[in-house]
């Protein structure tokens, strides 16, 4: 009952103010030979900005989304908007596909009940878009896969690791590996794979940096365990230009790690974010106990980490705008100057 009428209200809170597309001031820019472009999960926060980026460069985009009118909300005459797989014909061209669709890892402990929704929720989608590359007349060329650090589990020491180190045993590493499995087979179909090894995604709008931003604003430096856990991370503006850069590659496939090249320390974020906020903070310790006990499994998200560089990435050339942390936060966390200009559509 409490979820229809929080969907009624935001239909109604729709209906009554700017379209969010209209607010963004969209300008795509026309282009010769325009990809067709679907794209799962596209309504959350890394999707709908991937959309507006493909629909700024000129790209045409399908978007697939379980709520139509979020969707037109979000993309309006910028993209197709289907509900349903079955909606695209046999006879449609699409020439990549984007998959982020799958539920938050995060946002509740990993009970049995809610592993199984983790996975069936990555899958269904997954198998249903290979079996519609299998139906395509016309085949897609490129597939991006999501996919996450998570899959090289937890690794509590200081050894880098690139794509080929191993996954782990654990539910965090089988939940990515099945994934990347079952995405893997639309190379039956022609495709080139890429598996996209994001680690946490920070930007304004959305992710993990509001939640980690709100105690530093109130002068708490929030130190999980011990602090001395790795926290690979990637701006925003990072793993989308990644996206398109491996959209625009003929060749590439297998795993990418999306990842700045410069990990740091769970403690050393903190104080990132600190000094970005140019706020005063004390320091408040979270044991890792005290998270294992409350969230189980899920604490190995704040207790635990991973030491992840990208290693393919750097090797073919990309080029990171926000290498560093600091910088990174800068961008995002700090208050502009009394004349300074900012672009709106920065993430």
């Amino acid at each position: 009952m409490l979820a229809g009428f929080a969907h009624n209200a935001l239909a109604v809170l729709r209906r009554h103010r700017a379209p969010a597309w209209t607010r963004r001031a969209l300008q795509p820019v026309p282009k010769e030979n325009p990809k067709r472009v679907l794209v799962t999960g596209a309504t959350g926060f890394i999707g709908r900005h991937l959309v507006y980026r493909l629909v700024e460069r000129g790209d045409e985009v399908i978007v697939l989304a379980r709520d139509r009118g979020k969707a037109t909300d979000l993309f309006g005459p910028h993209a197709r908007v289907v509900t349903e797989i079955d909606a695209i014909e046999d006879t449609e061209w699409i020439d990549a596909i984007v998959n982020l669709a799958g539920a938050p890892l995060a946002a509740r402990p990993w009970t049995e009940r809610r592993k199984k929704t983790l996975l069936e929720s990555r899958l269904a989608v997954t198998e249903a878009l290979v079996a519609l590359a299998a139906r395509l007349e016309r085949k897609p060329v490129t597939w991006i896969n999501a996919s996450a650090v998570g899959y090289y589990g937890v690794r509590n020491d200081d050894v880098p690791l690139h794509e080929k180190a191993a996954p782990q045993p654990i539910f965090q590493s089988e939940l990515c590996r099945r994934w990347e499995s079952c995405a893997v087979r639309a190379a039956e179909h022609g495709a080139k794979v890429a598996l996209l090894r994001m680690g946490v995604v920070l930007g304004r709008d959305g992710g993990a940096l509001a939640a980690l931003a709100r105690p530093a604003r109130l002068g708490l430096g929030v130190i999980f365990g011990t602090g001395a856990q790795w926290v690979s991370w990637i701006h925003l503006h990072d793993l989308l230009e990644l996206m398109l850069f491996v959209l625009d590659q003929e060749t590439l496939a297998g795993p990418v790690n999306a990842t700045a090249p410069t990990p740091l320390r769970q403690a050393e974020l903190a104080e990132a974010i600190a000094a970005a906020l140019r706020v005063p903070h004390v320091r408040i310790r979270i044991p890792g106990r005290v998270l294992r006990a409350a969230l189980g499994e899920l604490a190995q998200f704040f207790a635990d980490g991973q030491r992840v560089v990208p290693e393919r990435a750097t090797a073919l050339g990309f080029r990171f705008r926000h290498a560093t942390a600091g910088d990174a936060l800068e961008s995002l966390l700090a208050r502009p100057q009394p004349g300074a200009v900012v672009a709106p559509n920065a993430s």
